[in-house]
């Protein structure tokens, strides 16, 4: 099959382009937004392969699959065909709603043309998606290169752009989990972030957006992984933290209630008891490693690649089939 699809999550996207099928991905000149083409931080198999706009209408395509609104009236200008009707397509939501929370109507709410299909069941919940069809396929991806190793009595947190999302991300709760424990953040616009919460480099050291390989292999040296995210989907770097055997310390909200069960760390609303959960899994190597063995099991099983391509080769299959 001829899937497709624009770069938009990199994490995702990696996992995705690890099926059978072979995906095109559009590349412009400037290698914007709307046209990244293959990634140049992580090897993607050959099976994915760049493709220009003007390439694209003459390509032979079985599926589109949509990621943002505008990508409807992007794919049939680069196409000559509109998608859900010309073509199938399949939207995939990789976001929590925003504004009016539970009422956020989803911007494919009520079409017959298009199938509409989330990432987590908080999401295919929370938003508004009308009378359009649903499904979810849960996360699933490529094992890190390395294992927990947790020599450093510090936390690891995987945030992107944690000043300026600030309270989505809990970054106004970090001093409290550093004053029990060094806080290691890793991602993007981290830089200036010791400024912004006024913590000393013994208390808070930022890693600007390391290569995914290197960011593996230091999380897995650090105790234990803090999810400080109030409102966002199920985080793929949480699931990595977690394939890679750390326990974890999390707010007890949206999608990580359901994937971090009880006997692979601790998930609260109450911030104190998540600071002294931070305490205790730093200061105790052991209970550390029993946790986060029990997370790399669930995780394995759950969030494996077999599984997410399998689910998502019936999808497509199923989609086509229909519009035949």
């Amino acid at each position: 099959m001829n899937v497709l699809l624009w770069h938009v999550h990199g994490s995702w996207t990696t996992s995705f382009v690890h099926g059978r099928h072979r995906y095109l991905v559009p590349v412009t000149p400037d290698r914007g937004p709307y046209g990244r083409g293959r990634a140049r931080t992580y090897p993607w198999p050959e099976n994915a392969v760049e493709v220009t706009p003007e390439e694209l209408g003459r390509a032979e395509v079985d599926l589109v699959l949509l990621q943002r609104p505008e990508e409807l009236d992007l794919a049939e200008r680069w196409l000559g065909r509109r998608p859900g009707r010309d073509v199938p397509a399949i939207y995939v939501e990789h976001n929590t709603p925003k504004g009016d929370v539970p009422n956020t109507r989803h911007p494919m709410a009520d079409r017959d043309d298009l199938l509409l299909t989330h990432v987590t069941h908080f999401n295919e919940l929370f938003w508004d998606n009308g009378g359009t069809r649903t499904a979810v396929v849960e996360h699933g991806i490529v094992p890190p290169a390395v294992e927990w190793i947790g020599e450093l009595d510090r936390l690891a947190v995987v945030t992107n752009e944690p000043v300026r999302r600030w309270r989505v991300t809990g970054t106004d709760l970090m001093p409290r989990f550093a004053a029990v424990a060094p806080l290691d953040v890793f991602g993007m616009g981290v830089a200036g972030l010791p400024d912004r919460l006024g913590l000393p480099a013994d208390r808070l050291a930022v890693h600007d957006d390391p290569p995914q390989h290197r960011m593996h292999a230091e999380v897995a040296q650090r105790r234990a992984y803090l999810h400080l995210c109030r409102w966002t989907s199920l985080g793929l770097s949480l699931i990595e933290a977690m394939t890679i055997g750390m326990p974890v310390v999390a707010l007890a909200t949206t999608e990580a209630v359901d994937a971090v069960p009880p006997d692979a760390g601790v998930l609260s609303t109450r911030v104190d008891t998540l600071v002294e959960a931070a305490r205790w899994l730093t200061e105790d190597r052991d209970a550390a490693y029993r946790l986060g063995a029990r997370a790399r099991e669930v995780t394995k099983e759950r969030f494996g690649l077999d599984r997410f391509l399998a689910d998502w080769d019936r999808l497509m299959e199923e989609e086509t089939c229909a519009s035949r």
